[in-house]
């Protein structure tokens, strides 16, 4: 990694490396994929912290490569946006063909790490940096579909926790999928209302109508709406191994209606404020959501 001021400065390298692979991003992510690990694990197939390990570290790459990817090719258009115009690539501060090296080399490391768990958990994690690299980055400025496959490579990392500690994909993880896969369209939507101008300055469409109106706000209840209503299948027995209580149903679905009241306030005021509060709101309740499982697995 180069910089224009200090080349060799490994502050300015370790805050390149965060910003290319988006850190914090990458971060939660991770936590999605340790959490459906230890919802994972039983008798069966029993803990092992040198998997979690791999896990997390291997999750890590696979998210980094995908940003990594994601900034060379939108170079030009991150330069446009004032959120962006600073991340390495669009600054100049790192050359394309570095930033490409730095996304196959975490893109290799990932992969090997993962398979080392087992061959399906690698296969998930190659198929998500494909899709978010290959088909959803250049669709952000073709259509609004783009969130739609974005929501695929988005919603792996809890299910991946679980095929890593099973080595299976079955109702279990089809579940988690499931709940992250609904939960993108009010998190990305609501970034999309109150980025709008910015994304706009880069031709992105990310609304399902294109703009800032009652029918984009509608969708993010509806979408809302599924993602409670999956959140709770696990109460009903029906999604084998993985099941919660009734108490711990209850938890879920005051966190649902909760982010769901932001939904509806959205839908009421329509301003970048609220939108903004929804995406925030959405973050906590995911998280919160997959600490009230894993609490619940471990209390009852």
């Amino acid at each position: 990694m180069t910089t224009t001021s200090n080349p060799t400065s490994i502050k300015s390298i370790y805050i390149d490396f965060k910003a290319i692979t988006k850190a914090g991003l990458a971060i939660s992510v991770v936590f999605s994929s340790i959490a459906g690990y230890v919802l994972g694990f039983d008798s069966t197939h029993s803990f092992d912290w040198l998997v979690l390990l791999k896990l997390a570290i291997g999750g890590y790459c696979m998210v980094g490569a995908s940003n990594a990817y994601n900034q060379v090719i939108e170079r030009d258009l991150d330069a446009l946006m004032d959120r962006t115009k600073n991340r390495p690539v669009a600054s100049g501060r790192m050359t394309p063909g570095l930033a490409v090296l730095v996304a196959s080399l975490l893109t290799i490391l990932g992969v090997a790490l993962l398979y080392t768990i087992n061959p399906k958990t690698a296969m998930f994690g190659a198929i998500s940096i494909f899709l978010y690299t290959s088909i959803y980055t250049p669709l952000k400025t073709v259509t609004s579909l783009s969130v739609f496959v974005g929501a695929f490579p988005g919603a792996i990392p809890f299910m991946l926790g679980w095929v890593a500690a099973t080595g299976e994909f079955g109702i279990e993880a089809g579940t988690l999928f499931l709940i992250q896969f609904f939960w993108q369209f009010p998190h990305f939507w609501a970034i999309g209302w109150f980025l709008y101008e910015d994304y706009e300055k880069a031709g992105f469409f990310m609304l399902p109508t294109g703009k800032k109106d009652r029918g984009t706000s509608l969708q993010i209840i509806l979408y809302t709406v599924w993602l409670i209503i999956a959140s709770l299948l696990p109460a009903l027995g029906y999604t084998g191994q993985l099941f919660i209580t009734p108490v711990a149903a209850i938890f879920v679905l005051c966190l649902g209606l909760w982010m769901l009241f932001y939904g509806v306030r959205l839908y009421q005021i329509k301003t970048a404020k609220a939108a903004r509060t929804l995406m925030l709101v959405s973050v906590s309740y995911i998280t919160l959501l997959q600490l009230v499982y894993i609490l619940d697995k471990f209390l009852r």
